[in-house]
Protein backbone atom coordinates (compact mmCIF):
# COMPACT_ATOMS: atom_id res chain seq x y z
CA UNK A 1 0.00 0.00 0.00
CA UNK A 2 1.30 3.15 -0.68
CA UNK A 3 0.49 5.20 2.67
CA UNK A 4 -2.63 7.40 1.16
CA UNK A 5 -0.36 10.43 0.94
CA UNK A 6 -2.11 13.16 -1.72
CA UNK A 7 -4.81 10.32 -2.07
CA UNK A 8 -5.65 11.40 1.26
CA UNK A 9 -7.01 14.67 0.37
CA UNK A 10 -9.53 12.85 -1.83
CA UNK A 11 -10.63 10.38 0.72
CA UNK A 12 -14.00 12.01 1.89
CA UNK A 13 -14.86 12.92 -1.46
CA UNK A 14 -14.90 9.39 -2.96
CA UNK A 15 -16.29 7.72 0.05
CA UNK A 16 -19.14 10.70 0.24
CA UNK A 17 -21.34 7.59 0.18
CA UNK A 18 -20.53 5.55 3.22
CA UNK A 19 -22.85 6.34 5.72
CA UNK A 20 -20.40 6.53 9.22
CA UNK A 21 -23.15 7.22 11.17
CA UNK A 22 -24.93 3.97 10.53
CA UNK A 23 -21.78 2.09 11.19
CA UNK A 24 -21.64 3.82 14.38
CA UNK A 25 -25.17 2.91 15.32
CA UNK A 26 -24.07 -0.40 14.97
CA UNK A 27 -20.81 -0.10 16.98
CA UNK A 28 -23.23 1.26 19.44
CA UNK A 29 -25.70 -1.52 18.87
CA UNK A 30 -23.32 -4.60 19.39
CA UNK A 31 -21.46 -3.16 22.44
CA UNK A 32 -24.81 -3.08 24.33
CA UNK A 33 -25.47 -6.26 23.15
CA UNK A 34 -22.65 -8.14 23.65
CA UNK A 35 -22.59 -6.26 27.85
CA UNK A 36 -19.57 -4.26 26.42
CA UNK A 37 -18.18 -0.97 28.22
CA UNK A 38 -18.80 2.47 26.61
CA UNK A 39 -16.07 4.10 27.83
CA UNK A 40 -12.37 4.22 26.00
CA UNK A 41 -12.63 3.32 22.34
CA UNK A 42 -9.79 2.84 19.76
CA UNK A 43 -10.80 3.83 15.85
CA UNK A 44 -7.92 2.02 14.28
CA UNK A 45 -6.77 2.89 11.00
CA UNK A 46 -9.13 5.97 11.53
CA UNK A 47 -8.26 7.43 8.34
CA UNK A 48 -9.48 11.34 8.41
CA UNK A 49 -11.57 10.68 11.24
CA UNK A 50 -15.14 10.47 10.14
CA UNK A 51 -16.68 7.76 12.15
CA UNK A 52 -14.19 8.72 15.26
CA UNK A 53 -16.48 12.01 15.06
CA UNK A 54 -19.90 9.59 15.03
CA UNK A 55 -18.43 7.38 17.78
CA UNK A 56 -17.52 10.75 20.35
CA UNK A 57 -20.60 12.03 19.73
CA UNK A 58 -22.51 8.91 21.00
CA UNK A 59 -20.61 9.29 24.12
CA UNK A 60 -17.11 7.11 23.70
CA UNK A 61 -13.87 8.45 24.69
CA UNK A 62 -12.35 7.93 21.55
CA UNK A 63 -8.72 7.44 20.28
CA UNK A 64 -8.10 7.47 16.35
CA UNK A 65 -4.93 6.07 15.74
CA UNK A 66 -3.37 5.79 11.95
CA UNK A 67 -0.06 5.82 10.17
CA UNK A 68 -0.84 8.23 7.42
CA UNK A 69 0.09 12.00 8.27
CA UNK A 70 -1.86 12.93 5.97
CA UNK A 71 -5.25 11.30 6.96
CA UNK A 72 -4.17 12.47 10.35
CA UNK A 73 -3.93 16.43 9.39
CA UNK A 74 -7.58 15.73 8.34
CA UNK A 75 -8.68 14.38 11.04
CA UNK A 76 -7.56 16.79 13.27
CA UNK A 77 -8.97 19.56 10.88
CA UNK A 78 -12.40 17.86 11.74
CA UNK A 79 -11.73 18.03 15.70
CA UNK A 80 -10.93 21.75 15.40
CA UNK A 81 -14.35 22.11 13.71
CA UNK A 82 -16.24 19.88 15.98
CA UNK A 83 -14.60 20.65 18.95
CA UNK A 84 -14.82 16.78 20.35
CA UNK A 85 -12.21 15.31 22.51
CA UNK A 86 -10.91 13.01 20.24
CA UNK A 87 -7.04 11.95 20.84
CA UNK A 88 -5.43 11.12 17.52
CA UNK A 89 -1.80 9.17 17.38
CA UNK A 90 0.02 8.41 14.63
CA UNK A 91 1.00 4.51 14.60
CA UNK A 92 1.35 1.28 12.57
CA UNK A 93 -1.72 -0.64 13.42
CA UNK A 94 0.92 -3.62 13.47
CA UNK A 95 3.18 -2.30 15.71
CA UNK A 96 -0.25 -0.81 18.45
CA UNK A 97 1.35 0.49 21.34
CA UNK A 98 -1.38 1.91 23.80
CA UNK A 99 -0.74 3.92 27.13
CA UNK A 100 -3.33 1.54 29.37
CA UNK A 101 -6.15 -1.15 28.45
CA UNK A 102 -8.89 0.13 25.87
CA UNK A 103 -12.77 -1.10 26.22
CA UNK A 104 -13.56 -0.98 22.57
CA UNK A 105 -11.42 -1.22 19.54
CA UNK A 106 -12.64 -0.76 16.26
CA UNK A 107 -11.14 -1.51 13.01
CA UNK A 108 -13.65 -0.64 10.03
CA UNK A 109 -14.08 -0.51 5.34
CA UNK A 110 -11.46 -3.40 5.44
CA UNK A 111 -8.47 -2.12 6.78
CA UNK A 112 -7.59 -5.55 7.60
CA UNK A 113 -7.98 -6.32 3.53
CA UNK A 114 -5.03 -3.99 3.24
CA UNK A 115 -2.63 -5.92 5.29
CA UNK A 116 0.27 -7.39 3.29
CA UNK A 117 -0.27 -11.13 4.46
CA UNK A 118 -1.14 -13.41 7.58
CA UNK A 119 1.30 -12.88 9.69
CA UNK A 120 0.71 -8.83 9.35
CA UNK A 121 -3.27 -9.92 9.91
CA UNK A 122 -1.71 -12.24 13.45
CA UNK A 123 -0.05 -9.02 15.01
CA UNK A 124 -3.00 -6.49 14.75
CA UNK A 125 -5.10 -9.54 16.30
CA UNK A 126 -2.54 -9.82 18.94
CA UNK A 127 -1.79 -5.91 19.40
CA UNK A 128 -5.49 -5.43 20.09
CA UNK A 129 -6.02 -8.14 22.33
CA UNK A 130 -2.52 -6.98 24.66
CA UNK A 131 -4.34 -3.91 25.15
CA UNK A 132 -8.00 -5.03 25.54
CA UNK A 133 -9.42 -4.56 28.79
CA UNK A 134 -10.28 -7.90 30.22
CA UNK A 135 -13.73 -8.89 28.89
CA UNK A 136 -12.85 -5.88 25.91
CA UNK A 137 -14.49 -5.76 22.54
CA UNK A 138 -12.83 -6.13 19.13
CA UNK A 139 -15.40 -5.21 15.87
CA UNK A 140 -14.20 -4.75 12.77
CA UNK A 141 -14.88 -5.83 9.11
CA UNK A 142 -13.63 -7.73 6.11
CA UNK A 143 -14.18 -7.66 2.44
CA UNK A 144 -14.77 -11.42 1.61
CA UNK A 145 -13.89 -13.50 -1.50
CA UNK A 146 -17.30 -12.99 -2.74
CA UNK A 147 -17.17 -9.38 -3.48
CA UNK A 148 -13.54 -9.52 -4.85
CA UNK A 149 -14.45 -12.67 -7.30
CA UNK A 150 -18.17 -11.03 -8.23
CA UNK A 151 -18.05 -7.51 -7.67
CA UNK A 152 -14.70 -5.77 -7.41
CA UNK A 153 -13.15 -8.66 -10.22
CA UNK A 154 -11.73 -6.86 -13.35
CA UNK A 155 -14.01 -3.93 -13.26
CA UNK A 156 -13.51 -0.56 -13.97
CA UNK A 157 -15.00 2.72 -12.78
CA UNK A 158 -14.80 6.25 -13.31
CA UNK A 159 -15.72 9.44 -10.89
CA UNK A 160 -16.61 12.63 -12.29
CA UNK A 161 -16.48 15.14 -9.08
CA UNK A 162 -16.04 18.52 -10.84
CA UNK A 163 -13.11 19.62 -9.04
CA UNK A 164 -11.45 16.15 -10.02
CA UNK A 165 -11.86 13.09 -12.16
CA UNK A 166 -10.96 9.67 -10.64
CA UNK A 167 -10.33 6.94 -12.90
CA UNK A 168 -10.41 3.29 -10.67
CA UNK A 169 -8.85 0.01 -12.06
CA UNK A 170 -8.73 -3.48 -10.28
CA UNK A 171 -6.96 -6.70 -11.25
CA UNK A 172 -8.81 -9.87 -9.37
CA UNK A 173 -5.28 -12.14 -9.04
CA UNK A 174 -7.60 -15.66 -9.30
CA UNK A 175 -4.31 -17.79 -7.13
CA UNK A 176 -5.05 -16.17 -3.75
CA UNK A 177 -8.45 -14.21 -4.40
CA UNK A 178 -6.34 -10.48 -3.62
CA UNK A 179 -7.28 -7.34 -5.63
CA UNK A 180 -5.08 -4.78 -6.87
CA UNK A 181 -6.12 -1.61 -7.11
CA UNK A 182 -5.00 1.43 -8.79
CA UNK A 183 -6.45 4.73 -9.24
CA UNK A 184 -5.88 7.97 -11.27
CA UNK A 185 -6.93 11.05 -10.12
CA UNK A 186 -6.94 14.46 -12.30
CA UNK A 187 -7.04 17.34 -10.27
CA UNK A 188 -8.60 20.45 -12.68
CA UNK A 189 -5.91 23.86 -11.86
CA UNK A 190 -6.79 27.24 -11.68
CA UNK A 191 -5.36 27.69 -15.25
CA UNK A 192 -7.92 24.61 -16.58
CA UNK A 193 -4.58 22.13 -16.92
CA UNK A 194 -4.97 19.01 -14.43
CA UNK A 195 -2.43 17.38 -12.36
CA UNK A 196 -2.85 13.92 -12.56
CA UNK A 197 -1.52 12.14 -9.06
CA UNK A 198 -1.71 8.21 -9.07
CA UNK A 199 -2.21 5.15 -6.03
CA UNK A 200 -2.13 1.96 -5.52
CA UNK A 201 -2.96 -0.57 -3.27
CA UNK A 202 -3.69 -4.52 -2.50
CA UNK A 203 -6.51 -5.73 -0.52
CA UNK A 204 -6.44 -9.23 0.03
CA UNK A 205 -8.70 -12.10 1.29
CA UNK A 206 -8.53 -14.67 4.39
CA UNK A 207 -11.22 -17.38 5.12
CA UNK A 208 -13.10 -17.12 8.16
CA UNK A 209 -11.89 -19.99 9.22
CA UNK A 210 -8.18 -18.76 9.12
CA UNK A 211 -9.88 -15.75 10.72
CA UNK A 212 -11.25 -17.49 14.02
CA UNK A 213 -8.29 -19.51 13.82
CA UNK A 214 -6.24 -16.40 14.73
CA UNK A 215 -8.23 -14.24 17.23
CA UNK A 216 -8.36 -17.42 19.17
CA UNK A 217 -4.55 -17.84 19.49
CA UNK A 218 -4.55 -14.02 20.02
CA UNK A 219 -7.20 -14.68 22.76
CA UNK A 220 -10.14 -13.38 21.02
CA UNK A 221 -13.09 -15.24 20.87
CA UNK A 222 -16.24 -14.51 18.33
CA UNK A 223 -19.22 -13.51 19.11
CA UNK A 224 -20.78 -12.78 16.34
CA UNK A 225 -20.95 -12.21 12.66
CA UNK A 226 -23.12 -9.64 10.23
CA UNK A 227 -23.84 -9.09 7.12
CA UNK A 228 -22.40 -5.59 6.91
CA UNK A 229 -23.28 -3.29 9.84
CA UNK A 230 -26.93 -5.02 10.10
CA UNK A 231 -28.15 -7.29 12.72
CA UNK A 232 -28.54 -9.76 9.63
CA UNK A 233 -26.14 -13.14 9.93
CA UNK A 234 -23.01 -13.12 7.71
CA UNK A 235 -23.88 -15.17 4.54
CA UNK A 236 -22.02 -16.57 1.69
CA UNK A 237 -23.56 -13.63 -0.28
CA UNK A 238 -22.36 -11.02 1.88
CA UNK A 239 -19.52 -8.22 0.43
CA UNK A 240 -18.76 -7.66 3.85
CA UNK A 241 -18.44 -9.77 7.41
CA UNK A 242 -18.36 -7.71 10.72
CA UNK A 243 -16.98 -9.86 13.31
CA UNK A 244 -18.29 -9.02 16.91
CA UNK A 245 -15.40 -10.37 19.02
CA UNK A 246 -14.46 -10.34 23.10
CA UNK A 247 -11.13 -11.17 24.81
CA UNK A 248 -11.27 -14.51 26.31
CA UNK A 249 -11.01 -14.10 30.21
CA UNK A 250 -8.94 -16.59 32.42
CA UNK A 251 -12.19 -17.91 33.92
CA UNK A 252 -12.66 -18.99 30.30
CA UNK A 253 -9.26 -20.48 29.43
CA UNK A 254 -9.37 -22.36 33.18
Amino acid sequence: MSGYGSFAWFYDRLTENVRYDLIADAVERYVKRFGGRKGILLDLACGTGSLCEQLARRGFDVVGVDGSDEMLGMALDKKFDSGLPIQYLKQDMTDLDMYGTIDITVCTLDSINHLPDAEAVKKVFERVSLFAFPDGMFIFDVNTMYKHRELLAQNAYTYDMEDFFCAWQNQFNDSDGSVDIFLDIFEQQENGSYRRLSESFTERVWPDGEITAMLAEAGMEVLARYDGYTDEPAHEKSQRVVYVTKKITKEKTE
